[in-house]
């Protein structure tokens, strides 16, 4: 049975995000008028709805349980992390950039810009660190850095 979760978070696409994606309707539209009107207008409807379909099901879970914090599909046990820290504007766009290391663990979402760093002290883990975004900075460094 599965842990009562500290926090919980699906990073969803951002709202400018489906209103882009929309453009594949005209785009069909172009394609496919010449062939007849009809299969344009359902090209670019099923094409559309296949894209949003896509965004969602793409969109990663953030959870932070009282043993493990999961990100995407990935999980590790909350002994082997130290103190979260939240990034906001600048900072964040620095840990995501220039601060950026390689071997980093990421789960980061260009329509998300604030972002939590959680370092990693398992020596046997190559990841110095792990890097998320998420809507909810300080919620969620804290939900981490509640040890029980």
């Amino acid at each position: 049975m599965d842990a009562v979760p500290r926090y919980r978070e699906r990073l969803w696409p951002a709202p400018w995000l489906f209103v882009a994606t929309a453009l594949v309707i005209p785009a069909s539209l172009l394609v496919f008028t010449p062939i007849e009107l009809w299969v344009g207008v359902v090209v670019g409807i099923v094409l559309y709805a296949g894209v949003i379909g896509l965004l969602l099901a793409g969109s990663p879970r953030i959870e932070v349980t009282d043993d493990e914090l999961l990100a995407g599909r990935a999980r590790i046990p909350l002994r082997l992390l130290g103190t979260a820290e939240a990034a906001r504007g600048e900072d964040a766009f620095a840990e995501r950039g220039p601060r950026a290391d390689a071997r980093a663990w990421m789960l980061v979402r260009g329509w998300v810009d604030p972002v939590v760093r959680v370092p990693v002290e398992d020596p046997e883990d190559p990841a110095p660190y792990w890097l998320l975004s998420t809507r909810r900075p300080d919620e969620l460094a804290a939900a981490l850095n509640a040890r029980d």
